[in-house]
């Protein structure tokens, strides 16, 4: 049980520093919520859906999840920060319709975050490990360091003002990269 949780925090590091990018916008309530719950259910069934898939899509998809994800990442980062630079001086209602995508933003950052957890489906296979704890723990630990990073990220925008979805965006870019890098 000791080795899913190592394994549950070591993914969830990407989540918690994705977690401050989105919470330097400022994020209310039921926000942290969603990313809390998003980000654990693909943090939980991407290693389900891995083990589901089988070996041979594990050894393809292995090397190159890292890079999917990162890739991923920093085009969602990119994103936010050319949407935040053309919403600027737009009105109310302008800035609602951007705040409309978050949603389809939040489940591509959650999507790419947890990719490379197929592979770690399918080794959790290989290992006799309870597929289903090790996905409850994932998951758990998932929203913990999401809601934590959320946290932390609204108290740095509270500090950033209006140019806190441009370093919300570029957080997400230095997560893509470290994980590209192989760092997180």
């Amino acid at each position: 049980m000791l080795a899913i949780l190592l394994v549950a925090v070591s993914l969830g590091l990407s989540n918690f520093a994705a977690s401050i990018g989105i919470g330097i916008s400022g994020v209310d309530a039921r926000t942290r919520w969603r990313v809390g719950l998003v980000f654990g259910l693909f943090e939980a069934g991407m290693p389900i859906a891995g083990l589901l898939l089988g070996r041979g899509v594990a050894g393809a998809l292995g090397g190159s999840a890292r890079w999917i994800g990162a890739g991923l990442l920093i085009a969602t980062g990119g994103w936010a920060v050319v949407q935040s630079l053309h919403g600027r001086g737009e009105s109310g209602s302008d800035r609602q319709s951007v705040a409309g995508q978050r949603t389809g933003r939040l489940l591509l950052t959650g999507a790419a975050l947890s990719i490379d957890n197929l592979a770690v489906g399918f080794a959790l296979g290989s290992y006799r490990v309870s597929v289903a704890a090790a996905a409850v723990v994932i998951g758990a630990v998932s929203v913990g360091l999401s809601l934590l990073g959320l946290e932390l990220g609204s108290r740095l925008g509270a500090r950033t003002g209006e140019n806190g979805e441009i370093l919300g965006g570029t957080v997400l870019i230095g997560v893509g990269i470290a994980l590209a890098a192989g760092v997180l």
